[in-house]
Formats: C-alpha cells, structure tokens, sequence
C-alpha cells in the first residue's frame, strides 16, 4: 500500500476537500476511500490531521426520513440515561464519566448523588 499525499494547511489542490468542506454544500464523500491528508501544525503537538476527498466523486447528503429522525432520537435518548441511577440527565452523558454527574462528583453535589 502506498503512502497518502501530505499537503500542508491551506495549501491543498483543487478538487479536493475535508468532510466538513464537502458538507457546506451538502455533500458526502460516498464511500469513496481517502485521496491525501492535510496537516496544520501546532506548537508542542502532533499535527492536526484531516483526510482529504475527491471533490468531483462526492454525492449529495441523502435526506433525513421519518424512520432516521425517530431512530436519532431513540439513540440520543438513549445517551441521556444514566448506568447508575437509571435516570434521564436531561444532557448527553460523557463517555468519560460514563453517569450523570451527580454519581461521578458525588463530593460536589449537596445530596451525595441523587436523594
């Protein structure tokens, strides 16, 4: 397997744009595999990386239907529920804490977690 093309931030070909690029005007990369990566550097880190699609094979973003926007709900619902006491946070919970925050700073909170 050969090695993507590394083009330097801001100065990347034409016809070649980020996922969040080719979502501004409402398209996806369609499966297409990655073409080349874009690097912006950073002081005392690793560079940032994005990866790079073909402009020209890209495909409109496909509409949300009923089915997709109950199952986006279902899922954030799901998100919100917290391991621990069961209930609805109200927010999505992180994956770093894993409950809602109430359990995961029980010293914080005047109840010691929910009463």
């Amino acid at each position: 397997m050969s090695a993507l093309p590394v083009y330097r931030w801001r100065l990347a070909p034409e016809g070649l744009a980020t996922f969040r690029q080719l979502r501004e005007p409402g398209l996806r990369p369609a499966g297409q595999p990655v073409v080349a990566q874009l690097e912006r550097p950073r002081r005392r880190w690793e560079p940032l990386v994005a990866f790079l699609y073909r402009v020209d094979l890209a495909r409109p973003v496909r509409p949300m239907t009923p089915a997709r926007w109950a199952a986006l709900e279902r899922a954030n619902a799901a998100r919100r529920l917290c391991p621990q006491c069961g209930r609805d946070a109200g927010y999505r919970i992180p994956t770093s804490l894993g409950m809602c925050s109430p359990f995961a700073y029980p010293d914080t909170t005047t109840d010691g977690g929910h009463s």
